[in-house]
């Protein structure tokens, strides 16, 4: 490939910090924002999604799962400056969360990388967190959002998974098991990832509500994958998603019970004293 999408490094604005960029005809921003892009063998799809991306974002990162096709080569060509981090193991979360640990923007925006997601959107995600949130939530099923790519059994399942959680954490998500979002770094630290399968972005929506982060949901619309097969099985990952919103559950009930049991302890102590 020879087109690059990007002017090189030297004929860029280094756009240093506090000094606002214009990401929109109303909107400037000083936080340096990050892009993750996890990928494996993805380099037929790359070129549409670094297209879609837009030229005031600070980074991207780009995670090789250990690619065995040009991925890296293509992102390399396309955005000159990527930072190409090789994932440790294996999975989604751990390709996540290898590239957010390498991610050094304040802001950080996760993307797919087989062409389902418009990077054009990423304006109104990080809208939403300089105007207050912590977490942008992408959403298929919000007014203005949609998708061309779930089947009607994925579309029961999701929303049945997301029911679950609406119940049992108090959220309000319209959409659960979706891979487009955004939030600043802080998040990082009151979440704690530690999965490595697609269930980690249902583990992300479930602890950012668990921590009492603000969630905002974005319309987002998921295109259908341009080229390749998708590892995601619905079944197997759907077992995946409800083990996780179980095991979160359980944790919740544990921690409420060593706090009341604290508690009951210091009134104790209190009275006696």
């Amino acid at each position: 490939m020879s087109s690059v999408l990007r002017p090189p490094v030297a004929d860029r604005d280094p756009s240093p910090a506090g000094k606002y960029r214009p990401i929109s005809s109303h909107l400037a921003i000083t936080p340096p924002v990050s892009v993750v892009i996890p990928a494996m063998n993805e380099a037929e799809n790359l070129p549409y999604v670094f297209k879609t991306l837009p030229d005031w974002i600070h980074e991207v990162v780009l995670v090789d799962g250990n690619s065995t096709d040009d991925t890296v080569e293509v992102a390399r060509e396309l955005w000159p400056e990527v930072k190409v981090v090789r994932q440790r193991g294996r999975g989604k979360g751990d390709a996540l969360i290898t590239g957010f640990e390498a991610a050094t923007g304040d802001i950080i925006v996760m993307v797919d990388a087989d062409g389902s997601a418009d990077g054009q959107e990423i304006v109104s995600y990080v809208s939403a967190l300089v105007s207050g949130a912590d977490f942008a939530k992408g959403s298929r099923f919000a007014n203005g959002g949609g998708t061309d790519d779930m089947t009607p059994i994925r579309k029961l399942g999701n929303w049945a998974l997301c029911t679950a959680v609406n119940r049992k954490f108090g959220a309000r998500y319209t959409d659960l098991c979706y891979g487009y979002n955004a939030f600043w770094r802080h998040c990082l630290d009151k979440i704690d990832l530690d999965c490595t399968g697609f269930e980690v972005e249902t583990l992300m929506n479930i602890r950012v509500v668990k921590a009492g982060l603000k969630v905002q949901e974005i319309p987002s619309h998921e295109y259908l994958r341009i080229h390749g097969t998708s590892n995601l099985r619905a079944v197997r990952d759907g077992l995946r998603v409800l083990k996780v919103i179980l095991k979160e559950r359980s944790n919740r009930r544990a921690l409420r019970s060593r706090r009341n049991h604290s508690q009951v302890i210091s009134s104790v102590r209190g009275e006696a004293s």
